[in-house]
């Protein structure tokens, strides 16, 4: 694999992420990081005798059955530059090293997200974190000006620093729509983890930007397992113990009284094919 330069991807109108460094930095000639995993499963050193597509149908045996220490023998790092509130969420994901821009040392930068209006809409009445269908001109309209006013809070941010204000304190008034930036490291397991997540339908469209965006950029890195990674888990469907009974019994409504219970099991149906030309309510 040798020294690859830099690769990055950039996210919305200031949003960037890079991938900086991969390891393991060698493998063996016309093969990927992939030959990493294999060689953690096997416990073996060297190529060995194996033939590659043996090797593909390991990474894909580990990827179905969940044994997930082998991919953990791959780290790339990043470096990414995104909203605060983006990171709020992203900093969930507690299994990696991370080292942000400090505010306490340095001066933010006069950076901001604003969303596309296409992007601007009203609050889902079915996923209570998440938003729905368009909303109207007006509300859309005092959303821009709402935003306008909080970014226009950079210029009095750097008058107090001029005026001798300690960093630390003059930050705390910055809008959430502020982009910070870090150096993120991670191995394979976990972000695949992360990405299983945050490329889901239900993240908040932002994430979900910078996801696939991480995704493009690992996916030459070790391309048979994110194959596996698409096969298996962004294609996949896990069925709970009560949907498997109902599957079985041919019924289109689970023995439970959980109202979101039962719209996960129609959503699942309809990936399935099962609704079809029958109703979902």
């Amino acid at each position: 694999m040798g020294g690859a330069a830099r690769r990055e991807a950039r996210v919305h109108e200031h949003g960037l992420v890079a991938l900086l460094d991969v390891m393991p930095r060698l493998a063996p000639e016309g093969q990927t990081a992939d030959a990493a995993i294999v060689q953690a499963a096997r416990v073996s050193y060297g190529a060995g005798t194996k033939k590659v597509s043996e090797d593909r149908g390991l990474i894909r045996y580990l990827m179905r059955h969940r044994h997930t220490t082998p991919f953990e023998m791959v780290e790339f790092k990043f470096h990414v530059a995104l909203p605060i509130f983006v990171a709020r969420q992203w900093i969930r994901h507690r299994t990696a090293n991370v080292n942000e821009y400090s505010g306490r040392y340095s001066i933010m930068p006069d950076r901001f997200y604003t969303p596309d209006r296409e992007e601007v809409r009203a609050q889902s009445v079915v996923n209570r974190q998440g938003r729905d269908e368009p909303i109207d001109d007006e509300t859309a309209g005092r959303f821009a000006a709402y935003l306008e006013r909080a970014a226009s809070l950079h210029g009095e941010y750097l008058e107090l620093t001029e005026r001798g204000l300690a960093r630390e304190l003059a930050r705390i008034g910055l809008p959430q729509s502020l982009y910070t930036e870090w150096y993120w490291k991670i191995d394979l397991h976990n972000l695949l983890h992360f990405l299983s997540l945050r490329l889901d339908a239900h993240a908040q469209r932002e994430i979900r930007d910078y996801a696939e965006a991480i995704l493009r950029l690992v996916e030459p890195i070790a391309p048979v397992t994110i194959e596996a990674f698409r096969d298996y888990r962004l294609g996949g469907i896990s069925l709970t113990r009560l949907e498997v009974e109902a599957l079985r019994e041919g019924r289109a409504e689970l023995d439970t009284a959980n109202r979101r219970e039962q719209s996960e099991w129609r959503a699942k149906r309809a990936a399935l094919g099962l609704d079809r030309g029958e109703p979902t309510d």
